[in-house]
This record gives C-alpha cells, sequence and structure tokens, in this order.
C-alpha cells in the first residue's frame, strides 16, 4: 500500500534527507519510503502493508529528530492511501497543488526525491513505478493542456517582486542550495543578466553543483564574505538550520555600501525572521509569492485533472492478472472520469472563503471514498474470474453493465500520448524494476 503524508508545517522537514532510510531499517514495516520536500510542503511516500503502522513509523522518526510535540506531528499529517495517494502524488508533480499552479519547477523536486530513494537504497518497486508514473504524466500535462505555459514559476514571481530593490543587470547574485529551484535559479539570474558569484550547500552538494555551472563552490565563510558585496541572495536549501542570522548579515554588512535582497523559498526557512526587520536589507519568501502568484486558466487545469484521473486509473496496485488489465483499467477510467467531472462542479472558484474551501474538500473527500467503495468489488471478482479461467464472462459483463469497450480508452484524454510516454520510460527506467 502507498500512503503520502503531506504536513503543512515547515519545521517538519528538518531530518528529511535522512527520514527515508530511518523508517525502513530493521525490522520496520515499511517496504519502501520517498521523502519530498516542496515549496509549500513536506510529504513521504510509503510502500506500506498497514497504513497506521506506517504512520506511526513516520511519527517516530521525525519526533526523534525534531524537538516538536508528538502531537502537535500528529496534528499536522495528513494520510492518503491507495488511489488517494496516487492522485495526490501525480496532481503535485504536474503542478496542480503548487502555490503557482502549474509551475515546473515541482517535477524536478518530484524526479530528485525519486533518485535520492533509489541511491539510498529504500525505492520499492512499487514505489519505483508510482514515482515514474508521476513523472510521466507531468510531462503529459505540460504538452498536452497549456499549464504552465505562461513560464510562471516561483521562481519567476519570486523575482518579479524582487525587481522592486534589485537591478538586475549587471548586479551580483550568491546562491544557498543546490536543489530544482537552484537549478531554475541558475538560468533566471543568468537571463536577467546577473554575475552569479557563488554557491553554499548546507548539505556539501556544492562542488557537484558549481562543476555543472561554472560557478564557484562556496564554504560558510566564503558565504558570509560575499554578503559584503553581493545585491541578491537566492535562499533554497531547506536545510535543518538556518544558514543566515541577523548577526551574520550584520557583521557582513557592517561597511556594505548598496541594499541586499535575500529571497528565501526554502520550506524549511534558510533565513531567520529577525533578517527582514534588518535597515538596508529587503527579504522575499514563499508567504509573498502565494500572496501574488498568478492565476491558470480553469479549462487548462480541468484539462490537467482529467489527464490526471486517467493515469491514476491505469495505475494498478500489480496483483490484477494480467489477462484482466484492460477490463479492469477500462473500468477505472470510466469511474474515475465521471468523479472528475463532478468533481469539477463542487470545487470553488478561485477566492472562494475558507468555508467554502473546507466544504469543497469535504465533498472530495467523499466522493472519493464513494469511488473507492464502487471499484473494491468488480476489482476482486476480476481477480476471481481470472484465477477460475473465466476472463470472458468477466469481460462480457463488463461491457453489458456498464457499455464500455475495453479495447478504447472511456474518456478524452490523451491515452495514446500516456501509453507512449509509459514506452518510453519503460526503456529507459527498465533497470530499476
Amino acid at each position: 500500500m502507498t500512503t503520502a503524508t503531506s504536513p503543512s508545517s515547515n519545521r517538519l522537514s528538518v531530518g528529511s534527507e535522512t527520514l527515508g532510510s530511518a523508517v525502513v531499517q530493521g525490522d520496520s514495516p515499511i517496504r519502501g519510503a520517498v521523502v519530498l520536500p516542496t515549496c509549500n510542503r513536506f510529504e513521504v511516500y510509503l510502500e506500506v502493508e498497514d497504513v497506521e503502522s506506517g504512520r506511526t513509523a513516520v511519527i517516530d522518526a521525525i519526533e526523534r529528530a525534531t524537538s516538536l510535540d508528538r502531537a502537535a506531528i500528529e496534528q499536522a499529517l495528513a494520510t492518503y492511501e491507495g488511489d488517494d495517494a496516487v492522485q495526490h502524488l501525480l496532481s503535485v508533480a504536474s503542478g496542480l497543488e503548487s502555490m503557482v499552479v502549474g509551475e515546473r519547477e515541482i517535477s524536478g523536486q518530484v524526479r530528485r526525491a525519486h533518485n535520492d530513494a533509489q541511491s539510498a537504497h529504500h525505492l520499492s518497486p512499487v514505489l519505483d513505478r508510482l514515482f515514474q508514473s508521476a513523472l510521466r504524466t507531468s510531462r503529459v500535462v505540460a504538452s498536452s493542456t497549456g499549464l504552465g505555459t505562461s513560464g510562471r514559476s516561483v521562481v519567476s514571481v519570486a523575482f518579479d517582486l524582487a525587481s522592486a530593490t534589485v537591478t538586475w543587470e549587471g548586479s551580483r547574485a550568491v546562491l544557498i542550495g543546490t536543489g530544482a529551484l537552484a537549478e531554475t535559479g541558475v538560468g533566471s539570474l543568468l537571463a536577467r543578466g546577473v554575475e552569479i558569484a557563488g554557491v553554499y550547500s548546507p548539505s556539501g552538494r556544492g562542488e557537484e553543483f558549481g562543476r555543472r555551472h561554472g560557478i564557484a563552490s562556496l564554504s560558510l565563510e566564503d558565504l558570509r564574505a560575499s554578503l559584503a558585496d553581493v545585491d541578491l541572495v537566492l535562499a533554497c536549501s531547506g536545510g535543518e538550520s538556518i544558514v543566515l542570522t541577523p548577526a551574520m548579515v550584520s557583521a557582513a554588512r557592517a561597511d556594505a555600501l548598496r541594499d541586499l535582497t535575500i529571497v528565501d523559498l526554502a520550506l524549511h526557512r534558510d533565513v531567520a525572521p529577525g533578517v527582514a526587520q534588518m535597515r538596508g536589507v529587503h527579504v522575499v519568501d514563499l508567504d509573498s509569492v502565494g500572496a501574488t502568484a498568478p492565476g491558470e486558466s480553469v479549462n487548462s487545469i480541468e484539462a490537467a485533472r482529467a489527464i490526471v484521473a486517467h493515469a491514476v486509473a491505469r495505475f494498478g496496485d500489480g496483483e490484477t492478472a494480467r489477462a484482466l488489465d484492460p477490463a479492469v483499467v477500462a473500468l477505472r477510467e470510466h469511474v474515475f472520469g465521471l468523479l472528475e467531472r463532478e468533481l469539477a462542479k463542487v470545487r470553488p472558484a478561485a477566492g472562494a472563503t475558507a468555508e467554502a474551501v473546507a466544504q469543497s474538500e469535504a465533498t472530495e473527500q467523499a466522493l472519493r471514498r464513494f469511488a473507492r467503495t464502487l471499484l473494491h468489488t468488480p476489482t476482486v471478482r476480476a481477480r476471481e474470474h481470472a484465477q477460475a479461467g473465466q476472463t470472458d464472462r468477466y469481460l462480457g459483463a463488463i461491457r453489458a453493465l456498464y457499455g464500455i469497450d475495453v479495447d478504447l480508452p472511456a474518456d478524452a484524454c490523451p491515452a495514446d500520448q500516456i501509453d507512449a510516454e509509459a514506452g518510453h520510460d519503460s526503456d529507459a527506467f527498465g533497470h530499476h524494476h
């Protein structure tokens, strides 16, 4: 079973680099784990037989790694399982859950989480398939719907806000962090005519990142020294501790002649709160980005959600007999297609009240529970008929009851493109399985 756990508190991301290994050690009930920190959330995807035991293991690990009260951790964690977990990750990877809807940095963060879990040897085959599906779906959404084609991203919105205090052409910048946001940031800074003085990585990845981009790798002392004569800091490491403190910034800028703008996009903040109150220092953070993020067209978002629903239907648990996969997938596509159309009717418009959003979320959860219940028995029956050698009877029943042609997709999603992507991925990633 795959479980997605997404807390709202950025303090839970402390220790995220070792959390995956921590929860699969010893006699853990967890078969695989992928940790996904993004701009505005922190998630753990697990393959586990029992959801509650998996959730408990994650809470135990976070409690050991942080100073947070256990009750606070439990309250901050939202848990999804089965199809709901699959749907959530595919939506996240496609930019549907981002503060800048459709932004592209998220797919890089998903890819990095997948690679990190593989390198650390806690990526199970099911989670491998899940994350490949998420990345594939993200590519199809990007190429088929126009979602995100405005080029707006967390970084671009943040830099637009920073334009109030930064004259880009000819200015100097330094990076803190080497993740997906830093990758995007390098390109954006160079395109704006900015000289990048170096990169500091709290996790020790600065050398590799610097070689790849032709940028100097900085020690912490180098970073301190650079604060005296740079115009901009892009901070996006999300490490376990604050990097820029008021004392550090104050000492470095005692004789500075120009203002400093700091763009802090780390989930676990790289910049201490007091820095924003310092004279001559301006801070742009995720709160200000979220408050000014642009909207995307309703049509693009709904088209993207339909593609996600289609991909969720095609992501099976691997247990259904191969002979009945087309019938089960067709039924799942039929149900999820109907579900997505109904959810589109109840989702609140932009700017809706908190009460309206909460009501919408409750309705969505109820409809998803109904869909799971509806699909459970037909899926079980599919296995029983396959084991009894009665595949034809089951296929006939699906056609008679639902009017579904098993050979054709039941919705208007770009099935051919998804299948083509799947074929490409099986060639590229076959050695993972």
